[in-house]
């Protein structure tokens, strides 16, 4: 239980400096949503004034900040520069999508990526290690915008198989349909998420994998005649999990951070759809709410990360 206390006040204290950064860093940006000509050429200066006062920019930089982190307490985003609606409500219509998209991600490539990089290991310079390799190369060297134009150009325009963009067909569904059908529009969004997720997880559990395989301790399990499926579940895979465990509560950023572009490609209504379209239009209450939730969830899921290596191995203390 003090464990679990301490993750939180690492969760909050971090957050703090994270709130800090962001703030200043969107305030250090050149021009802004409010800037003479940004609205309209022919906005006057007292107009443009009166907005600033609106929305409360017309204050100290130090006072506007705490002016931000006491509504973030109280779940209060602020307002839409460009929409006028409530930050905090439109970040929680698209996080599903975004969630739901990035855990599908994350677990197949646990699943892919410890089988493969088993499999590679266990077949050293061999066809299949060959094979595996290059895949894996390939997939750490592939830009995820670049192979999602790949998927759209090959799977989506020439064979017709899967959908180009967006969540839903335009035949209206319901029931069942309605899941289905989202489910057919998501395949290729997150087949790129797990394709490029793959290969430097690969690379790193054949390479711990080679490193068990070399140990005096697999060394006296095979003098035991221990079979292969033994191996496996008593040596390999229980001394593979807590740094697997722990790379991947370390990609949890990379993941978020990639559906951003993603999502803008395939017009996918999620958080980092919302999340470029922000950006591209200056509207920083929401950029800097999406940074908050997006630096919550990543250091929420590092904590989980970290419990469950103290479940795998509880000799570790945190």
């Amino acid at each position: 239980m003090l464990n679990i206390f301490k993750k939180l006040f690492y969760i909050a204290f971090m957050l703090f400096i994270i709130s800090i950064i962001s703030f200043l860093a969107i305030h250090a940006a050149p021009n802004s949503f409010l800037s003479a000509g940004e609205l309209n050429p022919n906005m006057t200066d007292e107009a443009i004034a009166a907005l600033k006062a609106v929305y409360g920019l017309d204050k100290p930089l130090l006072e506007q900040y705490f002016d931000w982190v006491k509504n973030i307490f109280s779940l209060n985003f602020g307002v839409s520069f460009v929409t006028g609606s409530d930050v905090g409500m439109e970040i929680l219509k698209r996080l599903p999508i975004t969630l739901i998209m990035n855990l599908i991600a994350l677990v197949a490539v646990f699943i892919i990526s410890l089988y493969l990089g088993i499999k590679s290991a266990l077949n050293y310079e061999k066809k299949s290690d060959y094979i595996i390799r290059q895949i894996s190369l390939i997939s750490f060297s592939m830009p995820s915008f670049y192979l999602a134009l790949l998927f759209i150009i090959f799977f989506a325009l020439n064979l017709e198989i899967f959908p180009i963009a967006g969540l839903h067909s335009i035949e209206e569904k319901t029931g069942f349909s309605y899941y289905t059908d989202m489910a057919w529009h998501l395949v290729l969004p997150i087949g790129v998420m797990i394709f490029v997720g793959l290969g430097s997880m690969i690379i790193y559990v054949r390479s711990l994998t080679l490193e068990i395989l070399k140990s005096d301790y697999y060394y006296f399990a095979l003098s035991r005649g221990l079979d292969k499926k033994e191996l496996l579940r008593y040596y390999i895979i229980p001394n593979l999990l807590p740094p697997i465990v722990t790379l991947l509560g370390l990609s949890l950023p990379g993941l978020i951070g990639g559906s951003v572009i993603l999502e803008a490609i395939f017009a996918i209504d999620g958080m980092g759809q919302l999340f470029f379209m922000s950006a591209m239009s200056r509207d920083y209450p929401i950029i800097m709410g999406i940074l908050m939730v997006t630096a919550f969830l990543t250091l929420v899921g590092n904590m989980f990360a970290d419990l469950i290596l103290l479940k795998l191995n509880p000799y570790m203390k945190r």
